[in-house]
């Protein structure tokens, strides 16, 4: 298929990238140069603005932040849509709120194209591995478009009914446990280092236990090895938690253990992280209670 990925970032990279290595047709639209230009050294097409992808593109898979960006790729100024073949379909993997993601879908319906609210898990490693999965919902047309484009950049497609927003519900309930989870593993981590424990062997003997998690084996080695390069960052859960908490405003549903690490995500952010990797959140720690960290000083 001829392919648009628009936001050449930790997820659309690796998207992109495996689409290329399945043989499609792929251009890529990212404002950056150093992201254009690793993309075109691996042999893929690349655009700066969504308004220069080729006309003929039949799926545009969209990596970008948030919902208002979602809506300026493709509706604004300098977005796709305007001049696209009408029947191509659209996915919009960025995590917004299911409200926000039917709003998108029936703009896009509107304008002739077929959606899929298929937001993502597996982070830049999943992305990069093609091994991602996908939180879909749509159409059946619209998923048999896509078809070819969720084989390539996933293992994994959940198909989770034709209501547009279904897809986003079930990936803020995901972002709800994993910004819960990597908080917490932060702070039991923090706990062990200031009452004396090693945190590498802390890490094994956790990791190995009933106390272990998916992000405490995953995040904790990143804290290790002092690298704070972000595969995703704090600021991503400032965002993911919020859309968790505005829903749950709407429910009158309370959310304890979100508020809380939203507010920690948000204190790691007002002390200068928060374009660092989210495993990072521990400085809060740091600062609150004086410790260590171990890796790089």
């Amino acid at each position: 298929m001829k392919v648009g990925v628009i936001g050449l970032g930790n997820m659309g990279m690796g998207a992109a990238l495996n689409l290329l290595r399945k043989g499609h047709d792929v251009t890529g639209c990212e404002p950056r140069e150093e992201a254009r230009a690793a993309f075109a050294a691996e042999g893929g097409k690349v655009v700066v603005s969504a308004d220069a992808l080729p006309a003929d593109v039949e799926a545009v898979v969209v990596f970008v932040i948030n919902a208002a960006q979602t809506e300026q790729v493709l509706f604004g100024e300098k977005g796709c849509l305007a001049r696209l073949p009408r029947g191509g379909v659209i996915l919009c993997c960025a995590t917004v709120a299911p409200e926000a993601a039917m709003a998108l879908g029936k703009r896009i319906e509107d304008a002739g194209f077929l959606m899929l609210d298929s937001p993502v898990s597996g982070g830049s490693a999943g992305a990069r591995a093609g091994t991602m999965t996908v939180m879909g919902s749509g159409s059946g047309a619209a998923f048999a478009k896509a078809g070819p484009v969720l084989e390539a950049m996933s293992t994994k497609v959940w198909r989770l009914g034709e209501a547009i927003g279904v897809g986003s519900t079930v990936k803020m309930v995901n972002q709800l446990l994993a910004g819960v989870h990597i908080a917490t593993a932060a702070e039991a981590l923090a706990l062990g280092i200031r009452a004396g424990a090693d945190p590498e062997t802390l890490f094994k003997v956790i990791s190995e236990s009933a106390g272990s998690s998916w992000m405490w084996q995953n995040r904790v080695p990143h804290i290790l090895a002092g690298d704070d390069t972000p595969s995703s960052a704090v600021n991503i859960f400032v965002k993911d938690l919020g859309i968790v908490l505005d829903q749950a405003r709407a429910l009158t549903f309370p959310l304890p253990m979100a508020a809380a690490a939203h507010q920690l995500f948000l204190a790691a952010a007002a002390n200068g992280q928060g374009l660092k990797d989210d495993s990072f959140v521990i400085r809060v720690w740091q600062q609150l209670a004086g410790i260590e960290l171990p890796g790089k000083k």
